[in-house]
């Protein structure tokens, strides 16, 4: 059986449930609680979506068949939730029009999750060898060390986040060291 440390699809599956575990707190509670699980998933959508568009879609993309199709299209999802999650940050989770949004958000990204594990994953888990799975879990683990913590959309592709990722990730982790000294 693998596990988290030698399978990039164990990796994102886990990161998956706790997306949805901390989804869950921003729905069920209000003020600092949820604050704090808003803030937890805000920073692991931008660091997972990061990770995935540098390591897994590309090989994804490469190596599955009908990869690019599949690609694409979770590209275009993950901008929107973007869009949508900087929208949700602006507004703040204290606000009246949160809670609508929120619902929404939520229900795209289990949605856009599914189909990852449905349609993209299988895919990875046929074409990668057990080598490539473990080497997909450090290249991802690093990525996700160095990735912007608040959502940047249109930086979707390995290139954008190349180039503006490193940049936005010093500013987020800036901001959010000076957001915690308050």
């Amino acid at each position: 059986m693998t596990g988290q440390d030698d399978n990039v699809i164990e990796l994102l599956r886990a990161q998956h449930a706790e997306i949805r575990r901390l989804a869950g707190i921003v729905a069920d509670n209000t003020g600092a609680v949820r604050q704090d699980a808003f803030e937890r998933l805000r920073a692991l959508l931008a660091v997972h979506e990061t990770a995935e568009e540098e390591i897994v879609h590309p090989f994804a993309r490469r190596s599955a068949a009908g990869g690019e199709k599949i690609v694409e299209a979770r590209l275009a999802e993950e901008h929107e939730a973007k869009v949508t999650l900087q929208e949700l940050e602006r507004l703040g989770p204290d606000a009246h029009q949160f809670d609508a949004l929120f619902t929404q958000f939520r229900a795209d990204v289990e949605e856009h999750a599914g189909r990852e594990e449905s349609e993209e994953f299988p895919r990875i888990a046929e074409e990668a060898t057990p080598e490539q799975l473990r080497g997909m879990v450090a290249a991802v683990k690093a990525a996700e060390a160095v990735a912007p913590t608040h959502p940047h959309p249109g930086v979707e592709s390995p290139l954008a986040n190349a180039v503006l990722g490193p940049g936005a990730a010093i500013a987020d982790r800036a901001r959010d060291a000076i957001r915690k000294a308050r």
